[in-house]
């Protein structure tokens, strides 16, 4: 059985599903592979412009799986640090491999995100909840740190410092409605509406330029380490005038004019050389 599924319910949209629902989900090394391997799929995916990443069953991701977590492969040689060291980063890599995609992400969280499985939240682009969803840090509980899968960057610049060291800190549970108020998540729903809501603002992304909306996310997460306003707009100007030289908005003009919806090409724009 496959431990992380890929599906295709609609037009240029890709589901990734996490699918241990026995353990909740829970992070072990056969699944994190599982999971980079998807990633890397659909990132090389032309035809998928946005990502749903969700879990099976009644929870998004407990986390390490503490009893289960497997061994990774090609160990052969190495000694316990090196083995360990390169463990973590089969987890770590996660992350950047989300930012790095092209399409945005759209996390809908359905049940516990605990640990790791809060963290890997936090590489989606959106977070949606159902009213089941809860968020806690569970490393500080079980002894260690609740500073992984590069967290203590991304938490503070989604919720604020003050928030994010309450979660890390004390190791509380927050509900969906409390995770809505900090900021951590931008919609809640129903348990039964969250993967068609999350379907939902897909397809209306999905009908956006592929080109926009990968440009779009990847200032996005540029200019979240940019400490200068005037260089933050820089990139923007170039970003914006990258798609200005495409044939995108005479199509955005002309649908409007014609009352259809536009069909976006990313093709270059001619009529500024004729």
């Amino acid at each position: 059985m496959s431990l992380v599924t890929l599906d295709y319910p609609q037009d240029r949209t890709a589901v990734i599903t996490l699918n241990r629902p026995e353990r909740l989900n829970a992070m072990s090394i056969d699944l994190v592979i599982e999971l980079n391997d998807a990633l890397n799929a659909i990132a090389a995916n032309n035809e998928v412009s946005v990502v749903v990443l969700t879990g099976s069953g009644r929870g998004f991701c407990s986390g390490l799986d503490l009893k289960d977590y497997g061994i990774i492969p090609n160990i052969d040689g190495l000694s316990v640090g090196r083995i360990a060291q390169r463990s973590m980063r089969y987890y770590s890599r996660l992350i950047p491999t989300m930012r790095q995609m092209p399409q945005p992400i759209i996390c809908a969280v359905n049940g516990p995100a605990f640990g790791g499985g809060m963290c890997l939240t936090l590489g989606a682009e959106l977070r949606i909840a159902s009213e089941s969803a809860e968020f806690n840090a569970t490393g500080i509980v079980n002894g260690l740190t609740s500073t992984e899968l590069g967290v203590s960057w991304l938490l503070p610049r989604l919720i604020g410092a003050a928030h994010s060291s309450d979660l890390l800190l004390t190791g509380r549970r927050i509900d969906a409605q409390e995770a809505l108020r900090m900021g951590l998540v931008s919609r809640v729903v129903s348990d039964e509406d969250l993967l068609p809501a999350a379907l939902e603002i897909a397809a209306g992304m999905a009908k956006f330029s592929p080109y926009g909306l990968q440009m779009t996310k990847e200032i996005i997460w540029v200019n979240l380490e940019n400490p200068s306003l005037t260089a933050a707009i820089e990139i923007e100007d170039r970003n914006q005038l990258m798609l200005g030289f495409t044939e995108n908005l005479p199509e955005a003009i002309r649908a409007f004019d014609q009352n259809r919806e536009p069909i976006y090409t990313d093709n270059p724009r001619r009529d500024l050389f004729s």
